[in-house]
């Protein structure tokens, strides 16, 4: 993330300070509500070190504060956007009145409900809703008609739908309920109206669809209207993952793909393994007695006595720290009964 010294664009500041998104603010400096230092702004492409000496409609704006993210569970019927033309109700008339000026990460439509991240930052909700970014969306739909499993497989290579190209979707039945299924499906695009048109094409008939998850953030138990925020530090680790992700190419949605729908490549030439060269064995026969009295030296010493396979066998790595000695370790699978004793309890060995 940039430093706050680093020369940025204005519309890129004034979103990270959670005045509006980039769109919006570039609409805003085209009206002339923009100024800096009492100079009206007529370009978004103005470059900026800081926010001071910037007003919006004549009010100066504050340094942006820390970044904050929250869970909205949205009911179905209400539009994601601050107004409606129509008069229609939107998710701004149901949110609490407490609540800071926040943006939705992306939208869901009229009829969709369950979880939508809202953010104060929109530096940060334009990093969620990008596809190169690779954040994964989650949904669960109950439609009616029937589909089976290898036709959903299908999805995975992404499809085309009157000209519309979507990428690749991760669907699974979950359940079938009489004439209706229910069908589990992950994908990290998110465009209008995507799962909706994708089970149409199948000839299904959606009839309720639920977002449950955005990333590593899960709907959970959050109650339909009902507002959950983030912790801080579950933000800013997150936030940082992200940007590792996106400046080594890992959130590319190609690279983030399910792993049956990694690209077909050949496979380089397997090297031809090189035979070790067998090492002579030890001899096993002791040399001649000497006749005489005074033994020479041995100039070829014999090897040293193995240790038992159990004594130079290289530990397995299983990820846990080895038992201490003397520490009681129960195996997996034992069912809570302690193992037999070495020294008692098996049938001894005759002598």
């Amino acid at each position: 993330m940039p430093s706050a010294r680093e020369p940025q664009r204005i519309a890129k500041l004034l979103a990270r300070a959670g005045i509006a998104s980039r769109r919006e603010i570039e609409r805003m400096i085209a009206d002339g509500r923009i100024a800096k230092d009492g100079v009206v702004l007529d370009t978004p492409a103005t470059i900026v070190t800081s926010l001071h000496g910037i007003t919006v409609d004549g009010k100066p704006v504050a340094a942006p504060a820390p970044t904050r993210l929250f869970l909205y569970h949205k009911p179905s019927g209400l539009l994601t956007t601050e107004r409606d033309p129509k008069g229609r109700p939107t998710i701004y008339d149901r949110l609490p009145r407490e609540l800071p000026r926040v943006m939705p990460v992306g939208r869901l439509d009229l009829n969709t409900e369950g979880l939508l991240l809202l953010t104060t930052d929109g530096e940060f909700k334009r990093q969620l809703e990008l596809p190169a970014t690779g954040v994964t969306r989650s949904y669960r739909a109950r439609a009616y008609g029937n589909v089976s499993q290898a036709q959903l497989e299908d999805l995975i290579e992404g499809i085309e739908i009157e000209g519309v190209r979507y990428g690749s979707i991760d669907a699974n039945i979950e359940r079938r309920t009489g004439a209706n299924v229910w069908i589990e499906l992950k994908l990290k695009e998110g465009k209008n109206r995507e799962v909706r048109r994708v089970l149409e094409h199948f000839g299904l008939k959606v009839s309720r669809l639920i977002r449950t998850a955005y990333g590593p953030f899960v709907l959970g138990d959050v109650p339909s209207g009902g507002v959950d925020e983030i912790r801080q530090h579950d933000v800013v680790a997150f936030r940082k993952n992200m940007d590792l992700q996106s400046f080594s190419g890992g959130g590319d949605d190609r690279a983030a793909r399910p792993q049956r729908d990694a690209p077909s490549r050949p496979a380089p030439p397997k090297s031809r393994p090189v035979a070790a060269k067998p090492r002579p064995a030890p001899s096993r026969t002791a040399p001649p007695r000497p006749r005489t009295d005074e033994r020479p030296a041995r100039s070829d010493p014999r090897p040293a006595r193995s240790k038992p396979a159990s004594e130079n066998a290289t530990p397995l790595r299983t990820g846990k720290p080895a038992p201490k000695p003397g520490a009681s370790f129960k195996p997996r699978g034992t069912g809570g009964r302690r193992p037999a004793s070495p020294s008692g309890g098996g049938r001894g060995r005759r002598k």
